[in-house]
């Protein structure tokens, strides 16, 4: 399977998506079968104050108002992203324990020996919600200038320039590493919990380069750091100098889109009333004008379908595992 797997899925959710948003989704009364009648706890597993976060707080207000109970965010950094996942293996079925549910969760079982959980049948797959906008970064006093001049001083020199991403294995390691590996050069891989690490390194000169989630948004429009390149479809409309990886001759989009998912064994009564409301809040104006601020992709799909994504790309993360010779143990 090559990297443009994610691509094409993309294209196939987008028509789904324009398809479905002429239907109205309908808001369900509180206390269909009981639920919920108290607050719901909501785990993300990164750092908080990122992109992610703003957008998850966005749709709790409008949960919130619609479900008359609060939605509660938890920010439980670590264990590349997958404490959440951890989390859910613990909690009851019962919708009152979700977490924010991303591609490293299918694709931890395949980098290590030791038992985890079946990334299928071990989950509630509830909606997906949007993906991460991904890039290359470098101070702006960096000697590159540009993607190729980076990617010139990494083949001079294998193995002496430094990248960081938000963890071992996570989706920004393993595109960045298939990148290298397509352009036949070596940079060495600088591991941190979530991507403002990353910036707090580069803006302490430890390393060369950002290779992440847009926690580094907030510098380059303060003018500390450049943008060499972005890993969407098209370029940004806030950043149109930044070429995108297809620009630059690789076929390649790395969204890597995230959902909300449960414990398996979910009452399919609570999915729909969860499924119903956190839908409402997305396709609401204040939360798309949070993704519109920070360009976030649109990547919505209903339960089922989100279900069948994760089956499809389970194939392809364990193939990837493979062919990087991943491994955390």
């Amino acid at each position: 399977m090559d990297a443009n797997k994610e691509s094409r899925g993309m294209t196939r959710r987008g028509a789904f998506v324009l398809g479905s948003l002429g239907l109205a989704a309908p808001r369900l009364a509180r206390g269909q079968g009981g639920f919920p009648d108290r607050p719901i706890r909501f785990i993300v597993p990164w750092p908080p104050g990122s992109s992610l976060d703003a957008l998850f707080r966005s749709m709790f207000d409008i949960v919130r108002r619609d479900l008359g109970q609060q939605v509660i965010l938890e920010n439980r950094p670590g264990a590349r992203g997958t404490l959440g996942a951890q989390a859910l293996l613990q909690a009851r079925p019962d919708g009152y324990t979700l977490a924010q549910h991303h591609l490293s969760i299918l694709r931890q079982p395949f980098l290590t020996r030791q038992p985890t959980w079946d990334p299928i049948t071990d989950f509630t797959y509830i909606l997906q919600v949007s993906g991460f906008l991904f890039g290359v970064v470098v101070r702006t006093d960096s000697p590159y200038r540009s993607w190729a001049e980076l990617i010139a001083a990494a083949r001079a020199r294998p193995g002496r320039l430094t990248y960081s991403t938000s963890g071992v294995s996570t989706s920004n390691h393993i595109a960045m590493e298939d990148i290298l590996a397509r352009e036949r050069v070596e940079m060495t891989h600088v591991p941190f919990r979530g991507a403002q690490e990353g910036v707090t390194a580069l803006l302490g000169r430890q390393i060369d380069c950002v290779a992440d989630a847009q926690a580094w948004r907030p510098n380059v429009e303060a003018g500390e750091f450049r943008l060499l390149c972005v890993w969407t479809r098209e370029r940004l409309a806030a950043f149109p100098d930044a070429p995108t990886l297809k620009e630059l001759g690789h076929d390649m989009v790395v969204t890597s889109p995230y959902g909300v998912a449960g414990p398996k064994g979910m009452d399919q009564t609570v999915v729909n009333t969860l499924h119903q409301s956190f839908r409402k809040a997305l396709f609401d104006e204040t939360t798309q004008a949070v993704m519109k601020r920070w360009e976030m992709p649109l990547e919505y799909l209903p339960p089922a379908e989100y279900l069948s994504f994760a089956r499809e790309r389970v194939a392809y993360e364990r193939e990837m595992v493979a062919r990087l010779r991943l491994s955390i143990d």
